[in-house]
């Protein structure tokens, strides 16, 4: 074996035509033969190449799951506001059921022989229902009582709660814990007094509310 650019040659004997016994001369021809360096390993062929996705198919595909996710967080954040706007609302109606309570047994215990006509009246222009029924008729007799009494009251609210609401009537019940304090007609306080008062309030149509009723915890009037 010879260098990878040699080749060997092989040779082959021919004559020219004519009787074998001329004295011919002999050609010699080479045939070259390839040596194994020339001869290269044939390499099998790989995947073909992926095809790259179209750009704008993906872009839309993009664009319209971020729209889809856009709407349903807007439809979240719509629902969340609704009920929160919902959860206020109820909230500042309990709170109104209480403070329509509350001013109501301010209007009852707290009064001075020179307000007692006043007092009396908004007393009663706070009222609906039965409670009205009853003071409505013994407004002037209520007055005149305590006019000839001539003390004065002031009462304390303690605490204030709501206990229960009908939606179907529109009521609302509130428990309210509070102290009377009376003023006899020489200017001496008396031992305040602990009241606990069931107010039945009730809201009309419009939205306006009023004591429908007025019992004790245990029920009775």
């Amino acid at each position: 074996m010879t260098g990878p650019e040699e080749t060997r040659a092989r040779r082959r004997a021919s004559r020219a035509a004519g009787p074998a016994g001329d004295a011919a001369e002999v050609a010699t021809t080479a045939i070259p033969t390839p040596s194994r360096a020339a001869v290269r390993a044939v390499r099998p062929t790989g995947p073909p190449p992926r095809r790259q996705p179209n750009a704008r198919q993906a872009a839309v595909v993009a664009a319209a799951a971020a729209l889809v996710v856009s709407v349903v967080l807007g439809s979240l954040v719509a629902v969340l506001l609704v009920q929160h706007r919902h959860a206020a609302a109820a909230e500042s109606r309990d709170q109104r059921f209480v403070d329509t309570a509350v001013q109501t047994v301010l209007n009852m215990y707290t009064y001075t022989p020179d307000t007692i006509n006043e007092q009396v009246d908004r007393f009663v222009a706070g009222t609906s229902g039965p409670l009205r029924d009853t003071m409505a008729g013994n407004t002037d007799n209520l007055k005149a009582l305590l006019r000839e009494t001539k003390h004065s009251s002031e009462a304390v609210i303690n605490a204030a709660a709501l206990e229960n609401t009908d939606d179907v009537a529109g009521n609302a019940s509130v428990l309210i814990a509070m102290r009377a304090t009376a003023t006899d007609a020489d200017g001496v306080n008396k031992p305040s007094q602990p009241y606990a008062l069931r107010i039945i309030v009730h809201e009309d149509d419009a939205g306006n509310m009023t004591a429908y009723d007025l019992k004790w915890p245990d029920g009775s009037r």
